[in-house]
């Protein structure tokens, strides 16, 4: 009798699990569209945001000042991910700040033992970045230095996604929040991920 219990557990125990995650709606519904038709990088940079999936940082000038929130975007969010097809890290920084965006990427790097090849710091005029900013349309101000901790998902189709529930619009992640990461989105990132997943399944699409 011990033997089949514990085969019953085994089974019904991760069938149990995947219907009560697979009816929450952060876990498998769609990432809401915060804000639509951004501007692309493409027409600033040889990057684009057309075709990725991009998680998008304001370093500002003061970098040094960020080293600790991209480190820990690193950690929990780019280590995971950076391996998936048309994935990518894009943190916007102001033009002349080039020698401290690659002393970071370096420091990124030895830190944790990763290939940081999905990384990419875009370095832009002021007021570039400030259109770029602004055309997320977020509630979240820019700073002086054109930099915030805060970072933002941006789809293959050029679309800010974030969350619109009780707790109000969330348009971007506070990387100087382990808990903001760890909670809200880590779990976010996975959702467009398999967004993206079970479409190419259902298209029998496999790239």
């Amino acid at each position: 009798m011990k033997k089949y219990f514990v085969l019953a557990v085994l089974f019904i125990l991760p069938l149990v699990a995947y219907l009560f995650f697979a009816s929450g709606i952060n876990n498998f519904a769609k990432l809401p569209i915060i804000t639509d038709s951004i501007q692309d990088l493409e027409s600033l940079s040889n990057h684009a945001f057309e075709n990725n999936i991009s998680i998008v940082t304001f370093l500002g000038n003061n970098i040094e000042d960020r080293e600790g929130d991209a480190l820990n975007l690193n950690q929990k969010i780019y280590k995971r991910f950076y391996q998936f097809k048309d994935f990518q890290f894009v943190s916007i920084v102001p033009k002349g700040n080039e020698l401290k965006s690659k002393n970071l990427k370096e420091k990124l790097s030895s830190g944790t033992n990763t290939d940081m090849k999905n990384w990419y710091f875009i370095h832009l005029p002021d007021s570039k970045i400030i259109s770029l900013y602004n055309n997320l349309a977020t509630n979240i101000e820019l700073g002086s230095d054109l930099g915030l901790p805060y970072a933002f998902i941006i789809d293959k189709s050029k679309a800010l996604r974030g969350r619109d529930d009780d707790g109000g619009i969330k348009f971007g992640y506070d990387s100087r929040s382990v808990a903001d990461i760890n909670n809200n989105m880590l779990d976010d990132v996975k959702i467009i991920l398999a967004e993206y997943r079970m479409a190419l399944k259902k298209n029998n699409v496999f790239k």
